[in-house]
Parts: C-alpha cells; structure tokens; sequence
C-alpha cells in the first residue's frame, strides 16, 4: 500500500507492518490502520509516529513509558484480551501517546489511554482508564 503523509511524506508499507485497530481510536473511530515509523529526526531511538492509513493526516508520535521511565501497569479486560486474540503475555508492548509541550516540560503523555499491541496478531485497541487505580512508578532514567 502506498499513502503519503504530511509528516513522513510518500512512503509503501507492507502488509506485514500494518497494525489493526477492529475499534479505532476514541474520536478517530474511522481510523483503523496504522504502521509504527521511527521518527528519523529524533535523538531518542525509542519515538516512533503512529501514521494512519485509512487517512494519511492522522499521525500520532508515541514511545513506550520505560523510555519515559515509568513502570507502567494495567489490567486488560477479559473482552480486551480476546479482541487483541492475545494468548501470550510476552506479546503485549505497551506505547504511549506524546505530545510536545509549549511550557517548560518537554514531552506530555497520555497515561489515561494508553495503545496496547499484540505483536504476534498485529491488532491494538487504545485502554481508556476511567479511574486512576493504575500503577505508575517513576524509576532513574541515566
């Protein structure tokens, strides 16, 4: 499949590099496939853009909370563990939304709604969490 995008510019992505979202994104409802490009004019190797495909101008750059040193944990639903077709935890990766900021903090992220990823199947679904029963540790980033 060949898109262009307004931040990556023309790019073909392989049917093996696409990620499913049967659900969308909150307020991206129509938006369901998406591929994970490094964000090449970045110092950190962990800061991917999440370009969707379904349409080209919804971009999204994301990374995963260790790199943001967060100890980030959740609970999926049973519903949640079967749209992902998820059987092994080990194929679980977690990635975060980030922003820039316009104050002095550099990055904002979402810990509200995080995208969980089953890499064996492909298929993601952003978490919404409703409550903050979450647990979130800050750990030393070198």
């Amino acid at each position: 499949m060949k898109i262009t995008s307004p931040v990556v510019g023309e790019m073909d992505v392989s049917a093996d590099r696409v990620l499913s979202f049967p659900a969308g994104l909150p307020g991206f409802e129509n938006c369901r496939q998406f591929t994970l490009v490094h964000a090449a004019e970045s110092e950190s190797p962990r800061l991917f853009i999440l370009q969707c495909l379904d349409d080209p101008e919804v971009v999204f750059s994301v990374t995963t909370p260790d790199i943001l040193g967060l100890n980030y944990e959740f609970t999926l639903t049973d519903a949640e563990t079967a749209s992902l077709e998820l059987t092994n935890p080990d194929d679980v990766s977690v990635l975060l939304i980030v922003r820039a900021s316009v104050d002095d903090t550099p990055v904002h992220a979402n810990l509200m709604a995080p995208l969980v990823l089953n890499t064996a199947t492909r298929l993601g679904l952003q978490k919404v969490i409703g409550r903050v029963d979450t647990s979130v540790t800050l750990k030393a980033v070198a």
